[in-house]
């Protein structure tokens, strides 16, 4: 699923990011790489900020539906 739908609150896993390699490495150096635990602390209008280890990211809804998790 999206992690615009994932459960609030829930440890999830990254299986699959759907972008381009230059945004993969981006998102690689902020922590969020296949098999990453994160943490979805708020969801509104498709923005999602999320927990990754010690530190919170917000992310767009353009990118936050090309992160696939379980």
């Amino acid at each position: 699923m999206p992690i615009v739908i994932a459960p609030i609150g829930k440890d999830v896993k990254v299986i699959k990011i759907l972008t381009d390699e230059r945004t993969k490495k981006h998102l690689e150096s902020l922590g969020i790489t296949i098999n990453s635990q994160l943490i979805v602390l708020s969801s509104s209008g498709g923005s999602v900020i999320l927990q990754v280890k010690d530190g919170r990211l917000a992310l767009d809804k353009a990118l936050a539906t090309k992160i696939m998790v379980i």
